[in-house]
């Protein structure tokens, strides 16, 4: 339970190590409650290095790591590798083997071979990302990965796919749950529609912090308080 008085969000990571560490400088462990909106690996610098750091600051520091479509698609990997290796490997998932086992792993074994080393040396972590949770509340907040199904009723029966993947159904539907939703996976660039700009999107109490860090742009760190958004710590690539 969080006894913070402000909370501290970090977008999209997607392994970029160096934006991350210099973004945590940022956060003020005393009096910010830290949240990672998810997708912590695939793509960037060093994979490893940001979930195992992620890892800790959830078992040190009580921060909240949300699931990420990025974490799914790993364990699905590792469930049913033969079945959902050409689809992780596609979006990323090839480099964070490398930065977990060795490069080029994929020429040397096949990926049964592979998903059976990651449960071999990882798999406290691997627990871990299992038991990540779908999406936090806090005051009047809702953090989530990529947003939540705003046809029904309830937003809390939105599936876990929804909690993960969806877009263009949760970004162009109003908002009635009387929350702001704070929200990643869907780079800023994209939600502006310019294909440019990595500030943060605001629009009817949604907000989306993925400033697309892995693809050139920004890593947000947003501080929310009680009254609202008090703070964006941004680090360019």
């Amino acid at each position: 339970m969080i006894v913070k008085d402000e909370v501290f969000v970090v977008g999209d990571v997607h392994g970029e190590i160096t934006l991350l560490k210099k973004l945590l400088e940022k956060w003020d462990r005393e009096k910010q409650q830290l949240i990672f909106i998810g997708d912590l690996g695939d793509r960037g610098e060093n994979s490893k290095a940001c979930f195992l750091l992620a890892k800790e600051l959830v078992e040190k520091q009580g921060a909240i790591y949300l699931k990420g479509n990025h974490e799914g698609i790993l364990l699905n990997f590792i469930a049913k590798p033969e079945e959902f290796a050409g689809n992780y490997f596609l979006n990323g998932g090839l480099g964070s083997l490398e930065s977990f086992l060795h490069e080029h792993i994929n020429e040397e074994y096949s990926p049964t071979e592979i998903a059976l080393m990651m449960k071999h040396y990882y798999k406290d972590l691997l627990a871990f990302l299992t038991e990540l949770p779908l999406y936090y509340e806090w005051e009047q907040y809702v953090f989530v990965h990529a947003g939540v199904d705003l046809s029904k009723k309830d937003w809390h029966d939105s599936t876990e796919e929804d909690f993960l993947w969806i877009r263009e159904p949760f970004h162009k539907k109003k908002t009635l749950t009387g929350k702001t939703i704070v929200f990643g996976h869907t780079p800023t660039f994209y939600l502006h529609g310019d294909n440019d700009r990595s500030d943060l999107w605001i629009s009817d109490d949604k907000i989306g912090i993925d400033g697309g860090a892995v693809y050139g742009g920004s890593l947000h760190g947003v501080v929310f308080d009680k009254n609202g958004l008090k703070e964006d710590h941004i680090i360019k690539k």
